[in-house]
């Protein structure tokens, strides 16, 4: 321990105080100079200052009772100099008070000895570098916020549209985090205008924000549509016109601070980004307002991307969709090139053909469901055709289907389509004919031979407009227009449980009923010359005269396939026809008139029968059975399992 009694000592360290001011004095140092207890002895003007205490007060008193928070930066320093005896050369410390902001030092510490040599103080040089410490910290801040946003900005140059939702709310997190806000929001305008909220990452405690803020604050609201930046640093100082405004930052648990940074494209405000301060008032400088713009840029950028990638998507689903419904169409088409019937228009001049014409033309125009009803070959499917050109469908295919001619393990896939893999065997994704109809009509032909598992399901696609593929779960969607045609009693079908009797009276609308060409013969005349006419085209014949026991022969026959039946006996003729003048062979008229009390189904049974003893009983190939009748070979097979028609049948 070195006493200061002696005055030669104190003379000593007076005189090298002295020295040591005189040196600092032009540059604005803190000098003092402590002894072994660390009091101050001698300190300058300077010191003091940065002390916050005078001169004469400062002198005599130890560092630790002139200021606890001076202490705790420069006491471990000021001991070790003394302790170590060695010096400390600019050691920057922080001074940890109660202000503001901290204040920050540069040291130099060196030890004083005294006459023995011995360690008897040390002095102490203080820079205040506060000022320069705040500007370096704050190009440090800006430093790491550009690398913050460049590193946002490199991450969504090629993110996937699928992670653009994840990555902004990552983004929103860690501005938050950075510039010590509560919460960030992104919104969106919808196409009516309203602000809708999409991403928002708020701090623990923070309410997050409500879905649409649309009416609640009208101003604000106004001022995103024309395309304004805006801040307000403290909500309080709002004025009484944006009453409303305040009322919301209460609601939304006290915001005291909030900037909104609208995005435009076209022209058009999509969207816009809110930064909320709850805790403390923020200004919003020019630099960061410029800076979060450029991040809301990035933002944008990166859902608009995300928008137009959907929009492609979309489109190319649609596309796709298309392209079946129109492969689809393309195919049903090109299915029925060869249809039974191809007079474009109803040829008749009875009156039973003239009332079917009128209720068609009753209905035409609505998208009401209508059953055809009639034998086989009265022209059922001409009058689903009229039915469908006279609607206001009529710009889009008419899908055809035959209920009785499709496969029983397949129809369910040809009705509603199937997804690939939906079962063994389906290697590609299939179209059904309802899909493929959607917006158009579809004609249910010999609709009574529908299995009863699927009678449920066109009640449904009746009912709710809704059909599902094979493999898929999902519904889909449809506008069809239903017309279903039979040739079977319905009625007695419901009452024997093979019919669904809820889905009859969905069909059952507006029934049509087709006469039999036996009921309409001073039809025969008209329909023979029309046949002829198209024959003699097609044929390249030319028939000037048709003899009148041929056409009286016609008129007195039965037809009991009627106008498919009259055809294929025209057209048989034409073939063998070699002069202007045609010859038809009528089937056997006194079998046809002696049997007058028959069933329908009898004489299409009896029919059937003469017409495979003709052939032999071969149904398929040129000049077959199926050929002879105007029917598909399926179709006749079906048609001879349901009359019980057998080979032992056959006329001996």
């Amino acid at each position: 321990m070195i006493s200061y009694q002696d005055r030669d000592e104190t003379e000593y360290f007076s005189s090298r105080f002295v020295r040591l001011e005189r040196l600092f004095e032009q540059v604005q140092f803190g000098i003092s100079i402590l002894d072994d207890r660390l009091q101050y002895r001698h300190v300058n003007d300077r010191m003091a200052t940065m002390v916050g205490i005078p001169v004469e007060q400062l002198v005599g008193r130890s560092v630790q009772k002139v200021d606890r928070a001076v202490a705790a930066a420069l006491e471990p320093l000021l001991r070790r100099t003394v302790a170590e005896d060695r010096s400390f050369v600019e050691t920057e410390v922080v001074i940890l008070d109660n202000s503001p902001k901290n204040r920050y030092w540069l040291v130099c510490c060196h030890p004083l000895k005294g006459g023995d040599g011995t360690v008897a103080g040390c002095g102490l040089i203080v820079q205040d570098i506060t000022e320069q410490k705040i500007r370096e910290n704050a190009q440090m801040e800006r430093l790491k916020f550009e690398a913050l946003l460049s590193d946002l900005s490199a991450t969504f140059i090629n993110v996937h549209v699928s992670e653009v939702d994840g990555k902004i709310e990552q983004g929103l997190q860690r501005i938050v985090d950075f510039l010590g806000f509560d919460r960030s929001t992104v919104w969106k305008v919808s196409p009516d205008g309203r602000l809708l909220s999409t991403h928002s990452f708020a701090k623990p405690g923070i309410k997050p924000p409500p879905d649409v803020i649309s009416n609640l604050v009208p101003v604000w609201e106004s001022l995103v549509h024309q395309g304004e930046i805006f801040e307000i640093s403290d909500v309080d100082e709002l004025p009484e016109s944006q009453w409303r405004e305040k009322e919301y930052c209460k609601e939304q648990g006290g915001i005291r601070s909030m900037m909104f940074i609208p995005a435009s494209v076209g022209g058009v405000v999509v969207g816009f980004i809110t930064f909320v301060s709850y805790r403390i008032k923020r200004a919003w400088p020019e630099e960061l307002i410029n800076r979060l713009r450029l991040l809301w840029d990035v933002f944008t950028n990166a859902l608009e991307r995300k928008s137009a990638d959907q929009k492609i998507q979309k489109a190319l689903v649609e596309i796709e969709l298309l392209k079946d419904r129109l492969e689809a169409e393309n195919l049903y088409l090109r299915d029925q090139i060869n249809i039974e019937y191809k007079h474009e228009e109803i040829i008749g001049r009875s009156d039973l053909i003239q009332r079917v014409l009128l209720r068609v033309e009753q209905v035409a125009a609505t998208d009401s469901t209508v059953l055809i009803l009639g034998e086989t070959g009265t022209g059922k499917e001409l009058i689903a055709r009229a039915l469908h050109n006279s609607g206001s469908r009529r710009s889009r295919a008419m899908i055809k289907v035959n209920c009785a001619a499709l496969p029983a393990a397949l129809i369910e896939a040809e009705l509603f389509g199937r997804e690939k893999g939906a079962y063994t065997g389906a290697v590609t994704k299939q179209i059904g004919r309802f899909e493929a109809a959607n917006g158009s009509t579809i004609f249910l032909d010999e609709i009574g031979d529908l299995p009863l598992e699927l009678q449920a399901k066109l009640l449904r696609v009746i009912q709710e407009g809704q059909i599902e593929r094979l493999g898929n779960p999902h519904p889909i969607d449809v506008d069809i227009r239903v017309i279903a045609a039979t040739n079977r009693n319905l009625a007695m079908a419901v009452k024997e449980g093979r019919f669904r009797e809820d889905l009859y009276y969905r069909l059952n609308v507006f029934p049509i009923s087709v006469p039999p060409l036996r009921d309409r013969r001073e039809d025969i005349p008209l329909l023979v010359w029309a046949m002829v006419e198209e024959f003699s085209r097609n044929f390249d014949k030319k028939i000037e005269r048709i003899p009148k026991k041929s056409m009286e022969a016609m008129e007195l026959y039965q037809w009991p396939g009627n106008i498919r039946e009259l055809r294929n006996v025209v057209e048989r003729a034409m073939i063998l026809s070699n002069g202007s003048s045609l010859i038809v062979d009528v089937p056997d008229i006194s079998a046809a008139i002696s049997a007058p009390s028959q069933s329908i189904a009898e004489m299409e049974r009896s029919h059937i029968i003469s017409v495979l003893d003709r052939t032999r009983w071969r149904v398929r190939g040129t000049n077959g059975a199926a050929e002879i009748l105007g029917l598909k070979p399926t179709t006749l097979d079906s048609k001879m399992k349901k009359l019980g028609i057998r080979r032992s049948d056959a006329a001996s």
